[in-house]
């Protein structure tokens, strides 16, 4: 089996008030059990609360973070491009740029590039194929979200 064209590391480093990855208008950020329960502590809220206030659901029931209604960015997002819950965000915000999609093929990573400056940054520090991949799975289990809370327990999850 041919090993994946990022096995051997890519450079990456988040840039200082950046923002780019949390600036778009209508870009979704899905959130695991494990985020709501970590950001609604962190607010000193109950995670019902906390979604109540601070998430919605998507057509299909996923839990969501909302986006601001004026101009659709993520609402944690600060006029200076940082994270008002950095420490706390959700782990597909953590996981960016290691999203499948990003690294399906070179040509979407770079692709992903042109929009991220910490890829290959002077201050980039190698991160290994083995930490890339443990970030895809995190955002894909993100991506899984969840649509009640508490979430209905499975075989897989006891």
């Amino acid at each position: 089996m041919k090993r994946p064209w990022w096995s051997s590391g890519v450079r990456f480093a988040c840039q200082a008030s950046c923002g780019r990855c949390c600036d778009e208008p209508g870009g979704i950020v899905y959130l695991a059990a494990a985020d709501a329960e970590r950001i609604a502590e962190h607010e000193g809220l109950t995670v019902q609360d906390w979604l109540a206030r601070d998430a919605r659901t998507t057509h299909d029931g996923r839990y969501v973070l909302k986006s601001r209604e004026s101009d659709g960015v993520c609402i944690h997002l600060n006029a200076k491009k940082q994270c008002d819950i950095y420490n706390v965000r959700p782990q597909q915000c953590k996981a960016f740029p290691w999203w499948s999609e990003n690294l399906a093929t070179q040509r979407s990573w770079q692709e992903t590039k042109d929009r991220c400056p910490g890829i290959e940054a002077e201050d980039a520090l190698l991160i290994d194929g083995a930490t890339v991949r443990l970030h895809m799975f995190a955002d894909r289990v993100s991506t899984k979200g969840f649509r009640t809370w508490p979430p209905k327990r499975s075989f897989w999850n006891r």
